[in-house]
């Protein structure tokens, strides 16, 4: 995945090869895991990215192959109130489509987690979270991210979606979840974007 995801960071010029700074990476051990969450965020970089790997362990006997993936962000902690909007545009090979819901408790990206039961054991759902202006006091926090995943003949999925947190507060904290438990070897990086050289 790096190589890819650094020609993609490599597309604006002048090239400043210090843009993107690591922050944190955390990856889900034996078990799995019910959520991650980044704290302590520094306030020094101009936006933040999350890039994931994911897969979680939901039953698939009701019909359902897919989760959603949630995020909350919060200052000093997470904020569970109705403060989050989100806006989606998905297609999965067959069909295309478009979404969205305002005044929900967390930033709901749908049907972008493949099931364990449902794909093979190595594959995971790549998405690219960016997080602007996340330490701006003066405007409300804008999410954009982009998930898609590709199981050969059972099935593919790509969306790009965004969101919103209804908050003037800088962003300290980010929990991601999935509509069950996190499996083992999930990976979330956390990255800060520095501003123009």
């Amino acid at each position: 995945m790096t190589p890819i995801l650094g020609i993609w960071a490599s597309q604006n010029y002048p090239r400043v090869t210090t843009s993107f700074e690591s922050i944190a990476t955390v990856t889900v051990g034996s078990g799995g895991s019910s959520s991650i969450e980044f704290t302590s965020i520094p306030a020094t970089y101009s936006h933040l990215q999350i890039r994931c790997l994911t897969r979680d362990n939901r039953s698939i006997g009701s019909g359902i192959f897919w989760s959603d993936l949630f995020v909350e962000m919060g200052n000093g902690s997470i904020d569970t109130g109705s403060n989050y909007d989100m806006h989606r545009l998905y297609a999965d090979g067959s069909s295309v489509g478009a979404g969205a819901s305002t005044s929900q408790t967390k930033i709901n990206w749908w049907d972008c987690v493949p099931n364990t039961q449902y794909i093979a054991a190595n594959i995971f759902v790549l998405a690219i979270i960016d997080i602007l202006d996340y330490a701006n006091t003066n405007k409300y926090k804008t999410v954009r991210g982009w998930m898609g995943w590709d199981a050969n003949s059972v099935q593919s999925k790509m969306q790009f979606a965004s969101g919103l947190w209804r908050s003037t507060s800088a962003v300290t904290n980010i929990k991601i979840t999935t509509s069950a438990t996190l499996q083992q070897y999930c990976s979330f990086a956390l990255y800060g974007i520095k501003g123009a050289a």
